[in-house]
């Protein structure tokens, strides 16, 4: 059958080529044509040829041939003579840092290819094929043709170790056969602006041994819809198991050029291929404007978004997994290549659409054993001062001087190792951005220029820093720490970090099980690669305080909270939803941050501390002054296990509940578990359960349950309370604190605060003993901070036959080393 379907394509190419010399329909394409037509061509062929059947639908066009191109350029006598003599000009301008006389050399290049003239023999055949597509949109012949995009393809693009992506030109809603001649011959133009000069000249292309091929597809009207982009795996870590989408209003325009923040999803690909609904992540973007098509003026407009709009999403859930889903079947096609993908909404039919793939050329091609880790110091030579913050491109760090430079025309001021500081970056800054120190952008997204540019060469980059120019100066020394998570930050002066560069091949397995401890999602996706078995401490009350900041019976009971929080909360809830209720923000916001990090880690175990903040800490939340009693010591008050049944908290604990169903039941993730903390009793223990069984989780369907050993009572009873959970995990600070009568924020007695004290160590060697000897035998790990500190503790439990050990990430690869080297000596 395959062979057969080969035979009819290659007949149809034939009788095509018989009939055209220059253009080629995409449906006639395959990915092997990229010398014919370039890598977005030959994809855009493939993809209406083999996706189509799967559902995945692409605006059906032609392109034009690199051999259109060299038709175009002999036909003009003497033309690439006088183009290779300006080359070579701009080489040497280019080697000697002449920025201006490199850019008028670009300049003088373009205005020469403008200047010619296309054959009649290429106008007919780009005619005659306009025609054709000019029907297949359903438009009368006699009109005055179909509405197209017109984008360039160079035929060295989107190769698995370059990618030649928005530096030639694209044009939008081009009308007419006389427009559409005019674009391509722009198109070829724009194959010598100083981006592309530059980057051929960086990647060792021959300028004249480049072609460019044109495409032509039927116009998808996401001027009066949305459009955006999406990569199958995480730009800035890499990690490979979701799909990341982007969308704004209007035309694509604006977010690959990264003038307005786009809106964010992130879609987990393993459980989305086994039916869930796994969108672990939705973040409102500012979507400043929409470019949208004047049909009066013939021209492209940007347009204000009005505010109400800029706080709804672009597209509905059901779109993005749609798009998830098209994007893996992309990945699948092209043999499980990391994806870097453009999408299209037509705001007339509401129709979705692919209109261009190429292949992800950073971490396609990256190590994906080596993890770097950065850790900023302790020790500090001058006080920590955080002069701005953005989004984080990459994860690593620059030093250097500030140079603010308004414009282009000013980049011979700047110079080599400084870090550029700047509204927006386009194509024209290319020349001096390889070597900057660092890029910061007061405006722009993930896939602006300044943050592909920063990918692409390994320079650390913040975009959408808000201010800079104004809170930075020439000649100041700065840090651009972009290893800190999402957020990137601008500290004032040098501040220094260790890094340590790990290849995970180097360690060996153990049969004491590493775990980490991790709170921050937007972390987990890159601690996701260390050596590790899983999570075995996920902090809740930390997605309570950075995701939501609410106070949950202030939204179960919104509508008796005073007029001022009420509007608090409103203000806080923009950009969500929409929502049926105010409580349902809760579940949606905690399943969200809480899923991203659990998606991260699948299918290895992710366990869940419920909530543990203390009364004094959920009287900060927004509204939570209202519920909270004041307690003289908190810290042995009303918290933990005590508040999930407790008719004054109970129904907030019920959002809690909701939120991990969320997780295990709409999202698939079913590795995440559960552990309550701070439970007194088994008699407690068993109260929670049940609580916990109103809602419909229930121990035992394919959930695990387990209860922190952090009060003497919790070693003392592991017996009683085996009978109700499936395993323990120490909480070395609070049963440190407990078991010798340290309060560890009293000042005065916090010296005599030892996890490796006698007691602490025997208790724990108590508990493991117990749990081993129940009938079945029961877990235990540990999640507390004494064998992230000392090595000497985590040597300790792995000769009492500990289960898992959790750690900080910083503390991992160290403590495993060493763990490796007791389990060697113990002969295990």
């Amino acid at each position: 059958c395959k062979h057969t379907i080969a035979a009819e394509h290659a007949h149809r190419c034939e009788m095509v080529r018989e009939k055209y010399k220059y253009v080629i329909p995409f449906r006639e394409l395959r990915i092997q044509d990229v010398p014919k037509v370039g890598g977005k061509n030959a994809s855009l062929g493939e993809m209406v040829a083999g996706l189509a059947e799967a559902g995945v639908s692409v605006p059906d066009g032609f392109a034009t041939t690199a051999d259109a191109y060299w038709h175009f350029l002999h036909a003009n006598e003497g033309l690439l003579e006088d183009m290779r003599n300006l080359l070579e000009g701009a080489e040497g301008a280019k080697l000697h840092r002449n920025v201006r006389e490199f850019e008028e050399r670009g300049k003088k290049l373009r205005q020469m290819v403008r200047a010619a003239k296309v054959p009649q023999d290429l106008v007919d055949e780009i005619k005659d094929m306009y025609a054709e597509l000019t029907k297949l949109a359903g438009m009368d012949e006699d009109s005055e043709g179909a509405y197209v995009a017109v984008r360039s393809s160079a035929t060295a693009e989107d190769l698995p170790n370059a990618s030649f992506a928005g530096q030639q030109d694209s044009f939008l809603h081009v009308h007419g056969v006389k427009e559409l001649i005019e674009r391509w011959v722009d198109c070829c133009a724009s194959l010598f602006t100083a981006r592309a000069i530059t980057y051929r000249h960086d990647m060792g292309f021959d300028h004249m041994a480049v072609a460019l091929s044109v495409g032509v597809q039927i116009m998808v009207r996401s001027d009066t819809g949305s459009s955006g982009v999406m990569f199958t795996l995480d730009p800035e870590s890499g990690f490979k198991d979701v799909v990341l989408v982007q969308g704004i209003y209007g035309l694509g325009e604006n977010i690959v050029q990264g003038r307005v923040g786009p809106d964010e999803f992130l879609v987990h690909k393993p459980t989305l291929k086994q039916g869930f609904k796994p969108l672990v992540r939705k973040q409102c973007g500012p979507k400043e404007m929409r470019m949208v098509y004047n049909a009066e003026k013939r021209t492209l407009v940007n347009l204000s978004v009005p505010d109400r709009e800029r706080r709804r999403l672009s597209v509905t859930d059901e779109e993005v997994l749609l798009l998830a889903r098209w994007g893996m079947q992309i990945e699948e096609h092209y043999g499980n290549k990391p994806m870097d993908i453009e999408w299209a909404k037509d705001g007339d039919t509401g129709n979705l659409y692919i209109v261009q793939a190429r292949p992800e050329t950073i971490h396609s091609r990256s190590d994906i054993n080596v993890y770097r880790q950065y850790t900023r110091k302790k020790e500090q030579k001058i006080p920590i001062e955080v002069l701005a913050e953005g989004i984080a491109v990459g994860n690593n760090i620059g030093y250097g001087a500030v140079r603010v430079i308004e414009s282009p025309k000013q980049i011979d001021q700047f110079q080599p190792g400084e870090i550029l500081v700047t509204s927006i970056t386009d194509p024209a800054w290319d020349p001096i951005l390889k070597d900057a120190g660092a890029i910061i952008t007061e405006r722009g997204g993930r896939t602006s220029h300044a943050a592909i540019v920063a990918r692409e060469m390994g320079i650390p980059a913040i975009v959408g820093a808000e201010g800079a120019r104004k809170s930075l100066s020439d000649g100041m020394e700065i840090t651009v720490s972009c290893c800190e998570g999402d957020r990137g930050k601008i500290y004032k002066g040098r501040v220094d970090f260790s890094v340590v560069e790990i290849d995970v091949r180097t360690l060996k397995e153990t049969k004491t099980k590493i775990m980490l401890n991790i709170a921050r999602p937007d972390k987990a996706l890159a601690a996701a690669s260390l050596p590790c078995d899983g999570v075995g401490l996920c902090r809740m009350e930390f997605v309570f305080a950075d995701h939501i900041g609410i106070h949950p019976l202030a939204l179960t009971r919104f509508g008796l909270m005073p007029k001022d929080v009420q509007l608090k909360i409103n203000k806080m809830m923009e950009g969500h939803g929409p929502y049926q209720q105010p409580q349902d923000f809760f579940v949606d916001m905690l399943a969200q941050g809480v899923g991203t990090l659990v998606a991260a880690f699948y299918p290895r175990p992710v366990i869940l501390r419920m909530s543990d903040l203390k009364t004094n800490e959920y009287a900060q939340l927004v509204g939570g002054s209202l519920f909270e009693p004041k307690e003289e010591n908190p810290m042995i008050g009303w918290r933990g296990a005590s508040r999930y049944y407790h008719k004054d908290y109970k129904e907030g604990f019920m959002l809690e509940v909701e939120a991990v169903k969320k997780i295990r039941e709409e999202f698939g993730l079913t590795n995440l578990k559960v552990m309550i903390p701070f439970c007194r009793t088994p008699e407690e223990g068993k109260k929670v359960i049940d609580t916990m069984a109103e809602a419909g989780l229930k121990r035992g369907d394919g959930l695990e349950l387990y209860v922190m050993a952090e009060i003497p009572s919790n070693i003392w009873m592991a017996e009683e309370f085996s009978e109700h959970f499936d395993g323990f995990s120490i909480g070395s600070n609070d049963l440190t604190q407990l078991t010798l009568g340290i309060d560890r924020d009293a000042e005065r007695i916090y010296p005599l605060f030892d996890e490796c004290n006698k007691a602490v160590k025997d208790s724990c060697a108590l508990l493991i003993q117990k749990a081993h000897a129940h009938d079945p035998p029961r877990k235990v790990g540990i999640c507390g901070q004494a064998p992230s500190d000392h090595p000497d503790f985590a040597a300790f439990l792995v000769e009492q036959g500990i289960d898992t050990i959790s750690l900080n990430t910083d503390a991992v690869v160290s403590t495993k080393q060493s763990i490796i080297e007791k389990e060697a000596a113990l002969g295990i």
